[in-house]
């Protein structure tokens, strides 16, 4: 089983189900690519049904797109729990990702990720000031405070146990520290969003991608 991602530097795609099949204990390989020339961005789309990373390869076919990929991980390893047991919070959960997957387009294009803007390392620059990115890390905080409200006493992450909408927010996580953003600006009157940025970042999985970035850009 080989998962093919882009940079470790700057590919929040990538990452996702990287933690995700970490936390699964699955078995297998990580292939960097790049797509900064016309050849790499040719052997990609040869790689790639979408031309995009990630895409994992097991058993003699190739899953692509990150939230696929998680899904898999999750009915072939149903005993690591990758989604939360009970019903109302997998559901919950689901819609978070699901919410991640598709929207904060402000937050993606003005806070992106790249080789100047890299999600790892001592780097920081400084978020813009823009209403719509304003209305992003709003509802993102608003988000992170109403589910940890809930289930805050099954444990740290968002839906108490660690599970795939973990995976998907740590690059934003990872975007929060990198441009330096005021989260108590933006209704985290508690900390409870910033503690959980915290957590994110704090995990074990991510900062072993994280010396993994910084080891092959040296």
């Amino acid at each position: 089983m080989e998962l093919i991602i882009g940079p470790r530097l700057y590919s929040t795609w990538s990452l996702r189900p990287w933690l995700v099949l970490k936390r699964a204990g699955a078995e297998f390989t990580t292939r960097e690519v790049f797509y900064r020339t016309p050849e790499q961005k040719a052997e990609l789309h040869r790689l790639s049904p979408s031309g995009f990373v990630p895409l994992l390869e097991v058993d003699g076919e190739t899953i692509w797109d990150t939230l696929s990929i998680s899904e898999w991980a999750a009915e072939r390893y149903p005993e690591t729990q990758l989604w939360p047991v009970d019903p109302t919070a997998r559901a919950l959960a689901r819609s978070a990702t699901a919410e991640m997957h598709s929207g904060f387009s402000t937050l993606r294009t003005l806070c992106g990720t790249g080789p100047d803007h890299p999600m790892v390392g001592e780097a920081r620059s400084q978020a813009p000031s823009d209403p719509a990115l304003d209305r992003d890390l709003a509802r993102l905080v608003e988000l992170w405070r109403q589910m940890r409200a809930r289930f805050y006493a099954d444990g740290p992450w968002l839906f108490g146990n660690w599970s795939i909408a973990d995976a998907f927010f740590t690059p934003v996580a990872a975007r929060v520290r990198h441009y330096q953003i005021d989260l108590s600006a933006r209704g985290d009157t508690d900390g409870v969003a910033r503690a959980y940025v915290e957590a994110l970042l704090g995990q074990l999985d991510f900062k072993e991608w994280e010396c993994l970035a910084l080891a092959n850009a040296a």
